[in-house]
């Protein structure tokens, strides 16, 4: 009984670190790919590439970056109801 209460526990605990590890990699996409892309494409694509002024350049690297986020988010939310399947499907078998 102590061994099934000991390994339920320790996948609980890997269960919560992998939530923490997937919360943390989408925070981290959150802050970084957004911000990057928006001076990129502002001044390698738009500005350089494209000869587009600098002040209607800002305008459409926003754009890029606001696409950026709500694709990060829509990922999220994929990993998030998937992950959540997987679970109830582990919780069922046991």
């Amino acid at each position: 009984m102590a061994d099934d209460l000991r390994s339920r526990m320790m996948t609980d605990e890997a269960k919560t670190n992998s939530v923490m590890k997937t919360m943390i990699l989408f925070s981290l996409s959150m802050i970084f790919f957004p911000v990057f892309l928006y001076f990129f494409s502002k001044s390698v694509f738009f500005e350089a590439m494209m000869g587009i002024t600098s002040q209607d350049s800002s305008f459409y690297a926003a754009f890029v970056s606001i696409g950026t986020v709500h694709i990060i988010l829509g990922l999220f939310l994929y990993t998030a109801f998937t992950e959540d399947t997987s679970r109830s499907s582990d919780l069922k078998t046991e």
